[in-house]
């Protein structure tokens, strides 16, 4: 089957400082959404330089607009840092989406309330089998939520712990991509 996918390439500026990995170390997809308005804001918070010792920041591997365009902005064999102790081995895909925006640690606001549209469900589809006839072992799929668990006290009240990471959400259409993407999804112990 041939992907009419159109992959835009836009590398962040700090890109070749990430450290290098075999396509045989990618075995897991970790699907976030940006918790943005739009991919302006989105490639800004990549390009912020957050660690120090490299001189890098955080960010996905792939960004998926509203409209199902996708763009690159680090190499499959680069370790992006999007997944608190999984990045070595995972592929981080990031969807355009207000998330909690912008709240996110503000206990009385913590529903997700934008849908993904069927542009960018259809573009991560067509990426996943991309990923998967690119790189033999990867296999497992999972969502931010489900792999970092930490919790931070809430910007309105510090007695409350809240959840770091809520992303997808849950508009997130995991029996569709499930039933289709041919991965498992990972749920660690």
């Amino acid at each position: 089957m041939t992907d009419a996918l159109a992959i835009h390439d836009w590398p962040l500026p700090y890109e070749e400082r990430l450290a290098k990995r075999p396509s045989s170390a990618i075995d897991l997809v970790v699907i976030h959404c940006t918790e943005l308005p739009d991919m302006r804001l989105a490639r800004e918070y990549g390009e912020r330089i957050v660690h120090a010792g490299t001189q890098t920041g955080n960010s996905g591997h792939y960004y998926i607009d509203r409209d199902g365009r996708t763009t690159r902005f680090v190499a499959d064999t680069r370790v992006a840092h999007h997944t608190f102790q999984y990045n070595p081995r995972s592929i981080g895909i990031e969807l355009v989406n207000l998330g909690r925006y912008p709240n996110w640690s503000d206990s009385r606001h913590q529903a997700f309330t934008e849908p993904y549209t069927r542009a960018q469900i259809e573009a991560l589809l067509a990426l996943l089998r991309r990923l998967r006839a690119e790189h033999a072992n990867l296999h497992w799929i999972a969502g931010h939520d489900a792999l970092d668990q930490r919790t931070e006290p809430a910007s309105n009240d510090a007695s409350i712990a809240l959840r770091r990471r809520l992303d997808p959400g849950p508009m997130f259409p995991w029996d569709e991509v499930l039933a289709t993407s041919g991965f498992a999804r990972l749920h660690p112990d």
